[in-house]
């Protein structure tokens, strides 16, 4: 019996929908990454772009466990002397662009190089509850239900 390798013209990829609301962030970025390698199917290919097309809705009502939100800081350094700047989790989530924490975090499991470059050009992050991709008819994939401990009870 043959090992079954996918060829990239016989990867049908798939449109799927995640509503991140209340959605664990680590859960949501580690369910995210396997649909976009592949993963989740039988035919998945290490070296091959065999996942589906992620859209993200909601990305600003993802939750956190523990104190994450307050107590996590990201540093930087600009260059500068005294250059060092910081910001917490609650400053992204709050400011002009909260879909950047699930985008960094996604791709964060996702591995470097072209192939995870690739694959990360087919993740949609939207903060907000509308998307103009309804002509790809995607379909609607209940992260909360899949597991208990994947939606933060508040």
């Amino acid at each position: 019996m043959k090992t079954y390798s996918a060829k990239p013209a016989e990867v049908d990829k798939k449109w799927v929908v995640i509503d991140a609301d209340g959605i664990v962030v680590g859960r949501l970025a580690a369910l995210i990454a396997n649909r976009l390698r592949g993963k989740h199917l039988p035919g998945y290919t290490p070296h091959v772009d065999c996942g589906d097309h992620v859209i993200v809705i909601n990305a600003e009502k993802v939750h956190f466990t523990g104190r994450k939100r307050q107590d996590k800081v990201f540093y930087w350094h600009t260059g500068h002397p005294g250059g060092i700047k910081q910001r917490t989790m609650a400053q992204l989530l709050d400011g002009r662009h909260p879909e950047r924490v699930i985008e960094k975090a996604v791709e964060r499991m996702v591995p470097r190089g072209p192939l995870g470059r690739r694959q990360m050009s087919h993740l949609r992050v939207y903060a907000g509850s509308e998307h103009p991709h309804a002509a790809q008819h995607p379909a609607v994939v209940d992260v909360a239900a899949l597991n208990a401990k994947n939606a933060r009870r508040a």
